[in-house]
């Protein structure tokens, strides 16, 4: 079954890389076309180390079908068709960011995969990953870089640089995909201690995130070129301050429930 499923995996990825750059090696855009495929062999790459590791060590079913559906939305939001949306689109561009943020990121946490990690890079996988996730022990450190690199990359100056290089497009998804993971794994997965932090980590996010949709949405002209209609951008903002907001809405809630047993826990044990 691991098997079939890496060989689905793979034949998906060809098939968005195809739909995504069929008409970039006749259009001549070779840098576009060079950063799509080293970004597919990324992903290839990450899901035969998962599955190396997976074969090494225990793993719950649904963990690991998670990880794989995880690659593959990955890859459709990335390489598939909405990046080539996204291009020419400011709700379809904001659509790309939340996929990376609200929905890959946690599902990536959910998954949980660092125990195969840790098997696949041998000897130097458990510190190697361990020094990448320190910084989650941290819930609000993780807030307070996510949320610039979220602001950062929605100034227009480098808004606009990103959608003209595919290489700055891709450092900037890198950023909004790494500042997401640490921020979802160190929310899902905070200690009873820590909690408090987390809750007010996710309601930090949430607040500075629907004030830059609002921002958004009720811009008096487009802030990202001409080329940008006006109510797209509003849509866009509508996109990140209502429906981006849900995420984090549910997963405080799921917090604040495991808190509340933790303390009646330790209330009923007093």
């Amino acid at each position: 079954m691991r098997v079939i499923g890496l060989i689905l995996l793979l034949c998906l990825a060809m098939t968005a890389q195809a739909a995504s750059s069929g008409d970039i090696m006749f259009g001549g855009e070779l840098q576009q076309y060079l950063a799509s495929a080293l970004t597919l062999g990324a992903l290839i790459g990450v899901c035969l180390l998962y599955l190396r590791g997976a074969k090494r060590t225990p793993v719950k079913r649904w963990q690991f079908w998670l990880f794989q559906a995880t690659l593959i939305v990955t890859i459709f939001t990335i390489l598939g068709p909405l990046d080539d949306w996204a291009a020419r689109s400011s709700a379809l561009h904001m659509t790309q960011h939340m996929m990376l943020m609200v929905v890959i990121a946690p599902m990536f946490a959910l998954s949980k995969p660092l125990a195969q990690f840790y098997v696949a890079f041998a000897k130097w996988g458990k510190p190697l990953w361990d020094g990448l996730f320190k910084v989650t022990r941290y819930p609000m450190v993780c807030a307070y870089l996510h949320g610039f690199v979220i602001w950062f990359w929605h100034i227009p100056v480098f808004y606009m640089l990103a959608l003209d290089n595919p290489w700055i497009h891709g450092l900037e998804h890198l950023c909004f995909l790494v500042t997401a993971v640490w921020f979802w794994w160190a929310c899902l997965y905070a200690s009873p201690r820590k909690t408090p932090f987390a809750l007010l980590a996710l309601l930090l996010t949430l607040m500075h995130t629907g004030f830059l949709g609002a921002l958004l949405t009720f811009a008096g002209s487009p802030l990202y070129g001409e080329a940008r209609h006006l109510q797209d951008q509003q849509l866009a903002g509508l996109l990140m301050w209502v429906l981006g907001g849900i995420p984090y809405i549910a997963a405080s809630l799921w917090a604040g429930n495991r808190w509340y047993k933790h303390l009646q826990r330790r209330i009923a044990n007093a």
